[in-house]
């Protein structure tokens, strides 16, 4: 009873400590609420700087928004990628959101810009969002306001506004203004040798929880951040080592760092950047929640008691015996913290008070110093930086240091002398090469350090004296190495690092090696250290593709985006999953390599034996072995680790006999292979001698075992659930008809209970529990066999779609940063949607775009991004035809049946996150009356654009395409009739119409200076109340048509091949006034009457934008748009009925005569519960089955009940498929 309430106590607090964690923050900022003042309008012009300035009219202060002081705005001299414009906004900020505008009255205007942030107007960092390095879209235009909110705050006093783009038929020009409130905070600035100690009072209740938090900043790699103990030998320390911060908790164990009962946890990376760094340390009892920046990890601390005793003393900033004592050889911090809180009590502030608890031990400061250190990021193979040194000399002295996750590249070129030869220091594998050459003279070749590609600073000392050389790396005095050389050596007088211009010789600058990206600091020439700060000026050196004053680089490994335990590693531009060894495989180790199932091995022809099965696919459960028996039906066999016949005496309920069963695979494992299966069974045999199961009827079980469930089981022999009893007791044939048991009979002799167990929710077996066999002669002995399972419900599942509004119905897709999609068709049809699911701005498809062409496409926030996959013959011959795609942050790939897999990488920086929102793709069809008018607007022009949703680069700022596809049905009796028109800023347009005698029209504008070209349909009446199709296809100068499923028509367009700067959309009638021809003109007369089904153009649906999304979507609607199922009526305006079958997050009866297998009817056994939809638009019965999974940390389960007998379709599937595989065996064919 105690141990119940004790656990009830424990469960009680563990609520309030998640609830208060929820509630407890500290107050780290001035004003919470409503932080969006205004800050740069009321700065003075000192508080603006530039990198320079076209005239005193473009001074950097003329650029606050919407003034038309001076030129109104500021401009520099030269526009280039190297400009920027400065704000100081005096004190350190919150800053919120930013806006920007051109100048005035002008055509200097920003398209695209960076945003750097600093503390001191010194070592900037890059605004970034999705760990990406992140440009923001800017103007299209010289007034109008482009406003952003921050999807995260940025705290600082200095802004860096970097312009990436302009007017191409202008100049840069800026207005900027920033929004925010004021920041408070409280620092203290650590020297390496100093901390705070806070001793508690020993009075004092500990606390329900305990929470530390605070920000930090360093230029050193390693030292002590904190360090908290009680009196028994538990102790919680926070280190930085090499640039990573290390947790490490003991309880219960007196020596520091000893492996026993200790933990260890890693986050963070690149930590020593001297850019601020949040830490939240949160633990209750012994779980703990260690969070740096964004990254959080949970975890559970060791030890023999319930909770950690650390409420003696805590210190930060190191302990008193860092670097003194054997145990504890580690240095103290040196930087700076930044609003240190331990459970609400500001640390920082007590110890400016001088209050007692608190000891100042050491050196400690309340302001943060800032080490005047200039870095310098090398971004690509473009990249140089050229130094000039004293010619002539008989001696070289260079150092500097650098950090890479390149294993090549060069890092210093410099040539003798009269061109009497030179120098080469590169890396090679990771390590350091020295390549002396001189003319008519071997190469000499030196190699020094290793693994110096890990993302570390890293110090290189070369010197040169006539003949002899040395080179230190890391400041390493014992590794110095010295050589004698078989030449002088007599200095050149440019020193190259990073790279060589691309217009230099060998003679000025050698480089075979590839440029070098990274960071460098602290480059020294002749014992004299460079000013870069001046390089930047352009005072002296010369330099290309570099970033001067911050040091770019990231870690793309943080967090780790190989799946399934792959191991990352990193270049530059990208990281690499090595999978070896995980059983999966692909870019981000997403796609496991075996089967899901017994069943499809069988299915590709494999033969009995045993196999890895990995049972959720791509999910995060692991591959486990199994023998697969191959008879007419493909069995699964689970073993465990006691399957001999075990005797049993001497047992009662005081001492039972009780046996765990152990299996080959873990719970969740056999769960998800379980659900899976179409039938399984376990035999339990039992024989027993005056051993009894059930003590009398109803009576309390003397005997039992237990299931998956962990619950107690008293039914026996293949009887069913919930009756205690055997299966004699089902059929009265018991041989004491008194008894529901054989054994309960107990009788001197054996008897037995025994048969199959075939109710899944309670399989398999885990543990058998006998009490009665300690009577004179009682005895029992049991033997439990593998788990058997049959059938794959994932497997053999199948679906009709009869119409072209025919579709499934799932929950939304939730692959965010990995999905797959596998699935096989069949059809007759040349084109339709396999699959879609969109949001706001994201969407996916799969769709057979025509006969021998499957296509792949989605848009991330990037622009829609496809793959295609050719195929030599026709897909829609009325054979099954596989599919699979795959979608990563990496890349994206589709494959269809045996054809070589198609794939393209993602961009090396953007958006990564798929984000949907809609359950279903619907064919969404809508009557339009009189004069009305849907509006889906692309971007907004001379007005304030709030991206509210903070997806900046979603916003396609002069948007031009140079192909585009635009599909929709029509039914209308009306002419002259405008069905689309899209409209540009600049005069340029798209209209569809249907002309007075009641052909089809589609008239391209392209250029604003020409007349529209037009292309007539063959069809003359299309006005004639029938549901008509149309597919509008253009690859920039050729327009391809079709109509109704006839055949394509291709024109050739005389008017460009760009549209350019789109507008918007417009179904039904036109109400701006807009520069067009006459013939549309006449069509928007009369708007449109009638109804409009399945409108897409590209990936945007904008009736299902306008019907679905009203809230959210730019899309406006004037007059009488209502939806309607007019899409589906036949021309004898007869209703032809919606074929739809519902999964979402519930299951229920499906009515019969539906095409669809019952093996089909669940969420997440079929299709592991995230599937948003799959809607198939062909004229033909397709067969489909799906499977889809998702990243480790994105899956979901929702398994629900369901009946398990198959029906017509699924029945005829697998005679079919199983014909179609004996006719071509050498097809290899997978079904999930």
């Amino acid at each position: 009873m105690n141990m119940n309430m004790d656990s009830v106590t424990e469960a009680f607090l563990k609520l309030l400590f998640l609830l208060s964690i929820q509630n407890w923050s500290p107050v780290v900022s001035g004003n919470i609420h409503n932080c969006d003042d205004p800050l740069v309008s009321a700065l003075p012009q000192s508080s603006f700087s530039c990198s320079s300035e076209l005239s005193s009219s473009h001074s950097p202060g003329f650029a606050r928004l919407n003034r038309r002081d001076g030129a109104g705005g500021w401009s520099p001299l030269v526009s280039n990628k190297y400009q920027w414009l400065q704000i100081d906004l005096g004190d350190r900020m919150e800053i919120t959101a930013i806006a920007t505008q051109g100048g005035y009255g002008s055509s200097d205007w920003v398209t695209n810009y960076l945003l750097m942030f600093s503390d001191s107007g010194r070592n900037w960092k890059q605004y970034r969002q999705e760990e990406s390095i992140w440009g923001f879209s800017g103007n299209t235009n010289a007034d109008s306001v482009v406003y952003y909110k921050l999807q995260h705050s940025i705290k600082a006093r200095f802004l860096r506004f970097i312009p990436l783009d302009w007017n191409p038929n202008g100049r840069i020009g800026m207005r900027i203004e920033v929004y925010g409130c004021s920041y408070r905070s409280e620092v203290v600035d650590f020297d390496g040798k100093s901390f705070l100690l806070y001793r508690f009072d020993e009075k004092s209740t500990n606390p329900l929880k305990d929470v530390i938090s605070f920000k930090f900043k360093t230029i050193e790699s390693d030292g002590i951040l904190l360090h908290r103990k009680g009196q028994n030998g538990d102790y919680i320390t926070l280190e930085l080592i090499k640039g990573k911060l290390f947790l490490f908790i003991n309880s219960g164990d007196t020596k520091l760092h000893s492996t026993n009962s200790l933990i260890n946890i890693t986050t963070g990376s690149l930590l020593d950047d001297l850019h601020w760094h949040s830490v939240l340390i949160e633990y209750f009892n012994k779980q703990v929640n260690f969070t740096v920046d964004k990254h959080i990890q949970h975890f559970h601390a060791k030890g023999e008691f319930n909770y950690l005793d650390l409420n003696y003393e805590l210190s930060f900033g190191g302990t008193l015996a860092a670097g003194k004592s054997v145990s504890f050889s580690h240095r103290n911090f040196h930087g700076c913290f930044e609003n240190l809180y331990c459970n609400g009590i500001n640390i920082i502030n007590l110890a400016k008070r001088q209050k007692p608890q608190i000891y100042i031990m050491g050196n400690v400061s309340f302001s943060c110093s800032q080490p005047q250190t200039v870095p310098v990021t090398f971004l690509g193979s473009g990249s140089y930086l050229a130094l000039h040194g004293s010619s002539g000399q008989d001696e070289i002295s260079v150092s500097f240091q650098f950090r890479t996750w390149n294993k090549m590249g060069l890092l210093l070129s410099n040539n003798f002398h009269q061109y009497s030869g030179g120098l080469l220091l590169y890396l090679h594998d990771g390590k350091i090469k020295l390549n002396l050459f001189k003319l008519g003279k071997q190469q000499s070749d030196i190699t020094a350090g290793v693994e110096l590609n890990n993302g570390q600073w890293h110090s290189i000392s070369l010197s040169a004296k006539r003949n002899h050389l040395s080179i230190m790396i890391d400041n390493d005095a014992t590794s110095v190495l010295h050589f004698v050389l078989p030449m002088q050596i007599y200095s050149g007088d440019i020193y190259y690092f990073g790279g060589c211009p691309n217009t230099s010789s060998d003679y000025e600058c050698k480089n075979p090696f590839g440029g070098f990206q990274g960071c460098m600091r602290q480059i020294s020439i002749s014992n004299k250290v460079v000013d870069l700060i001046s390089v930047q000026q352009s005072i002296f050196g010369n330099f290309s593709d570099l970033q001067i004053d911050l040091c770019g680089l990231i870690d793309r490994c943080l967090p780790n985006y190989c799946e399934h335990g792959g191991e990352c590693s990193q270049s530059w531009n990208s990281f690499y999953c090595n999978c070896t060894n995980t059983g999966y495989m692909g870019a981000t180790c997403h796609y496991s390599i075996y089967e899901q199932s017994c069943e499809a091995y069988k299915h590709k022809g494999n033969t009995s034996g045993f196999y890895y099965i990995d049972s959720d696919g791509s999910g995060p459960l692991g591959p486990f072995l199994v023998y697969c028996n191959m008879t007419d039906t493909a069995w699964t066999i689970v073993q465990h680790n006691s399957s001999d016949f075990t005797r049993v005496k001497s047992s009662n309920r005081e001492n039972p006999h009780t046996v765990f069963f152990k299996y080959t695979a873990n719970t969740e494992q056999l769960q998800a292979t379980i659900n899976h299966a179409e039938h399984c069974e376990q035999e339990l045999a039992y024989h027993c001698k005056k051993s009894r199961l059930l003590n009398k009827r109803d009576g309390i079980p003397l005997s039992w075992w237990v299931g998956r469930t962990n619950e107690t089981q008293t039914y026996w022999g293949g009887s069913l659930p919930d009756v205690q009893k055997c299966t004699c007791g089902l059929q009265g044939n018991c041989i004491d008809s008194q008894y529901y048991c054989n054994c309960d009979a107990d009788r001197n002799e054996w008897a037995n209970d025994t048969g199959f167990l075939s109710y899944k929710e309670h399989l398999p077996v885990t543990q058998i529990v006998i009490t009665d066999t300690d009577r004179p002669n009682s005895e029992a002995a049991y033997k439990l066999g593998p788990l058997l399972c049959r059938g794959d419900r994932s497997f053999w599942n199948s679906a009709s779609f009869n119409t072209e509004t025919s579709y499934l119905h799932f929950p939304t897709f939730h692959g965010e940063l990995s999905a797959d999609v596998s699935f096989f068709f069949k059809t007759t049809a040349s084109s339709g949607v396999f699959l879609e699911n969109l949001g706001i701005k994201d969407f996916i498809r799969i769709e057979l775009h025509s006969p021998a062409e499957v296509t792949f496409s989605f848009d991330v926030g990037n622009g829609p991004f496809e793959v295609m996959v050719q195929s030599p013959t026709h897909l829609n011959d009325n054979q099954w035809h596989y599919v699979r795609a795959e979608r990563n942050i990496k890349e994206a790939s589709l494959q269809v049946d045996q054809l070589p897999q198609k794939s393209q990488a993602a961009p090396i920086d953007g958006h990564i996150l798929l984000q949907l929102n809609s359950q279903l793709f619907v064919e969404i069809s809508a009557y339009f009356g009189s004069g009305s008018s849907v509006t889906y607007n692309f971007q907004e022009y001379y007005t304030l654009s709030k991206n509210s949703s903070s997806h900046a680069a979603s916003f396609h700022g002069d948007m031009t395409l140079i192909r585009e596809t635009i599909t929709f049905s029509f039914r209308t009796t009306r002419t002259p009739s405008l069905l689309l028109y899209v409209g540009s800023f600049y005069k340029e347009y798209l209209s569809v119409i249907l002309a007075k005698n009641g052909s089809l029209q589609i008239r391209y504008k392209l250029d604003s200076q020409q007349e529209p070209d037009v292309f007539n349909s063959n069809f003359k009446n299309m006005a004639d109340g029938q549901l008509h199709h149309v597919k509008i296809n253009r690859e920039e100068g050729v327009l391809f048509v079709e109509v109704n499923q006839n055949p394509r028509e291709q024109v050739t367009l005389s008017s460009g091949i760009e549209f350019n700067a789109i507008k918007s959309l417009v179904l039904g009638k036109i109400l701006e006034n807009n520069d067009v021809d006459q013939e549309t003109m006449k069509a928007n007369s009369q708007g449109f009457i009638g109804c409009l089904s399945s409108v897409q153009f590209n990936h945007i649906a904008p009736l299902k934008a306008a019907l679905h999304h009203t809230s959210s979507a730019p899309v406006t609607i004037k007059g009488h748009v209502a939806e309607s199922n007019c899409g589906t009526l036949t021309g004898a305006e007869s209703t032809l009925s919606e074929t739809t079958h519902s999964f979402a997050d519930h299951s229920g009866p499906i009515d019969e005569g539906e095409p669809l297998a019952n093996a089909i009817r669940s969420d997440s056994a079929i299709i592991g519960g995230v599937i948003a939809v799959v809607i198939f638009i062909l004229l033909c019965i397709t067969a489909i089955a799906v499977r889809i999974y998702q990243q480790k940390s994105l899956y979901k389960k929702n398994e629900t009940k369901r009946a398990e007998n198959e029906d017509c379709t699924e029945t005829a599937l697998k005679s079919e498929l199983t014909m179609q595989n004996r006719v071509n065996e050498n097809q290899k064919e997978y079904f999930f």
